[in-house]
C-alpha cells in the first residue's frame, strides 16, 4: 500500500486525537452514561466532515442503521438497564462499523449475501495495515538525520528489553518469595518512580489507540473501493436432494401433529392430567419448546436455501411441508407462550421470563415471514431476519423492559399479596422506583423499610460523574430523597 500523507490527512489525525480523548473522557472516566451519546454525536461529526462531498451507499438503510445506532447510544441516557448495558458495549461498535463500511461502499456490493462479511473483515485488515504503514512512515521520518549503525542498536536493544520484561516479572517474582530481604529492597522501588503518574501513562495509551483506530478506518473507506466481491452465480452452489429432503420433512411433520393433537387434548383445553400443577407442567417444558422451535426455524432456511426444488410436483410438495412445519411451530410457540404465563402468575415476572415472551412474539413475526417466503421464492430471508433483528434489538432497548416487570409484579402483589422485594432490588433504578410506590401504599410491609433505608444512603453519597448522568437514576434519587423513612 503506497501512503501519501497531505496537509489534509494530518489535520484529520490531530481531529483523530481530540475525539480520541473524548473516547477516553466518555468511557474510561466513570460508568457509562450520557457518556455514549456524547461521544457518538462527536464521532459522527468528524465522520461526516471527513466524509463532506461523498457520495454515499446504500443511503435508506444506512439512514435506518444510523437512527438505531443513536438510539443505542441514547438507551445509556435514558435507561440503566445493566443487560443492555454490557451487552450494547459490544453491539453499538459492530454496527458503527457495518454502517460505515455499508455506506462508503460501491452501490453495486450486496450487504445481504454472506460475501459481505468477508468485505467486512477486509477492510477491518485494511485498517490495521494502514496504521502499520503509517507509523513505518514516521519512523522513517524521525529516523532522518541519525546515524544508520546507531539506529539499528537502539532497534536491537528496544526489542531485547520488550523480550526481557516477562521474563524478568517471572524471575523476580521467584527472587522476592525466596529472599524477604530482596522483597523489602525491590518493595521501596515504585518511590523512583513517583514522578510518573500510571494513571496518566494508561491514559495516554488509551488516547493514542483510539485515536488510530478512528485515523485508520476512515482513512481506508475514504478511499474508492473495487469490486472485489463474488456474484452467487459464479459459484457452485450446494443443494439438498428432494427425496431425502421430503422424507426428513415428513417424519418431522408426523411427530408434531400428533404433539399438537395431544396439545389440543388437554393443554389447550384448560385440563391436566396427571399430578402436575400448571406452574410445574410450565417449568418442566418451556425451554424445550422454545429450542425445539429454534430447530425448526433453521430446518426451513436450509430447505429454502438448498433443497432442489426444480420438478414442479416435488416443488409444491415441499412447500406444503414446509407450511405445515411452520404451522406446527406455531403451535408450540403458543404452547411455550402459555406455559411461561402460567410460570409468571405463580412465580412473578423476571428479566429472563419478559424478554422470553418478547422474543417468542419476534418469533411469530419471522416465521409469518417465512411462511410468506415459501410461497413467495423471490423474497429475502437474510434481509428481513438482519432488519428485524436489528430494530426488535433496538426496541427493547427503548421500552424499558425493567418498568414492565416492576408494572406486572406490582399488579401481582395487589391481587395475590406476594412480591419479591429482594428481586425489585436487583434491578436497576427502575426497580427501586417500584419500591417507593409500593412503600407508599403499604409501608409496614415487612423488609421494605429497611431496603429504602439503605438505597437512600447509597443516594447520599454525594458527587456523580458528568459521564455517568443517568434520567432514571436521577428520578429515583430525587424520589429517595423525598421519601420519610421513619
Amino acid at each position: 500500500m503506497e501512503l501519501k500523507i497531505g496537509k489534509s490527512d494530518w489535520l484529520f489525525l490531530l481531529l483523530c486525537m481530540v475525539l480520541g480523548i473524548v473516547a477516553e473522557e466518555a468511557f474510561f472516566r466513570a460508568e457509562i452514561g450520557i457518556s455514549y451519546l456524547v461521544f457518538i454525536i462527536a464521532f459522527y461529526g468528524l465522520f461526516f466532515y471527513r466524509y463532506r462531498g461523498f457520495s454515499f451507499s446504500h443511503q435508506r438503510f444506512g439512514y435506518l442503521v444510523l437512527i438505531c445506532i443513536w438510539v443505542l447510544a441514547a438507551s445509556y441516557f435514558i435507561n440503566d438497564n445493566l443487560f443492555f448495558y454490557a451487552l450494547n458495549i459490544v453491539v453499538i461498535p459492530s454496527l458503527v462499523f457495518f454502517h460505515l463500511v455499508l455506506v462508503t461502499s460501491q452501490k453495486n456490493i450486496r450487504w445481504n449475501k454472506p460475501a459481505f462479511i468477508t468485505y467486512l473483515f477486509s477492510k477491518l485488515g485494511g485498517a490495521i495495515k494502514y496504521n502499520f504503514i503509517f507509523a513505518s512512515l514516521m519512523g522513517k521520518f524521525f529516523k532522518q538525520g541519525i546515524d544508520e549503525s546507531k539506529f539499528q542498536v537502539w532497534k536491537k536493544v528496544s526489542i531485547g528489553i520488550l523480550i526481557s520484561v516477562p521474563v524478568l516479572f517471572v524471575v523476580l517474582g521467584l527472587l522476592m518469595s525466596a529472599d524477604t530481604q530482596f522483597e523489602k529492597m525491590l518493595g521501596g522501588i515504585p518511590q523512583w518512580f513517583q514522578l510518573l503518574d500510571a494513571e496518566v501513562v494508561f491514559r495516554i495509551i488509551t488516547v493514542l489507540f483510539c485515536t488510530f483506530v478512528f485515523f485508520g478506518l476512515m482513512q481506508v473507506l475514504i478511499k474508492k473501493q473495487i469490486n472485489v466481491m463474488t456474484h452467487d452465480g459464479d459459484k457452485q452452489k450446494f443443494t439438498m436432494d428432494a427425496i431425502i429432503t421430503i422424507t426428513v420433512l415428513v417424519l418431522i411433520n408426523a411427530v408434531y401433529v400428533l404433539f399438537t393433537i395431544v396439545q389440543f387434548k388437554y393443554f389447550f383445553s384448560g385440563t391436566l392430567q396427571g399430578d402436575f400443577t400448571y406452574a410445574e407442567y410450565a417449568r418442566k417444558g418451556f425451554f424445550e419448546l422454545l429450542f425445539v422451535t429454534l430447530i425448526n426455524l433453521t430446518i426451513t432456511i436450509l430447505v429454502l436455501t438448498f433443497a432442489n426444488k426444480s420438478i414442479g410436483f416435488i416443488k409444491r410438495f415441499i412447500q406444503m411441508l414446509l407450511t405445515t412445519l411452520v404451522i406446527s411451530s406455531g403451535v408450540l410457540l403458543s404452547s411455550a407462550f402459555m406455559r411461561l404465563s402460567m410460570y409468571e402468575d405463580a412465580y412473578g415476572f423476571t428479566f429472563i421470563r419478559v424478554m422470553a415472551h418478547s422474543f417468542m412474539i419476534f418469533l411469530v413475526v419471522i416465521f409469518m415471514y417465512t411462511l410468506i417466503k415459501i410461497w413467495i421464492e423471490k423474497l429475502s430471508l437474510f434481509h428481513f431476519y438482519f432488519i428485524s433483528s436489528l430494530l426488535y434489538y433496538t426496541l427493547m432497548n427503548v421500552i424499558n423492559v425493567e418498568q414492565i416487570i416492576v408494572t406486572k409484579n406490582i399488579e401481582r402483589y395487589e391481587q395475590s399479596g406476594k412480591i419479591d422485594l429482594h428481586y425489585l432490588n436487583s434491578l436497576s433504578h427502575t426497580g427501586i422506583l417500584g419500591l417507593i410506590e409500593i412503600y407508599e401504599e403499604n409501608p409496614q410491609l415487612p423488609g421494605l423499610k429497611n431496603i429504602l433505608l439503605e438505597r437512600k444512603n447509597e443516594a447520599n453519597l454525594g458527587y456523580v460523574p458528568w459521564q455517568s448522568y443517568n434520567l432514571k437514576r436521577t428520578q429515583a434519587n430525587e424520589e429517595l430523597r423525598k421519601l420519610h423513612l421513619e
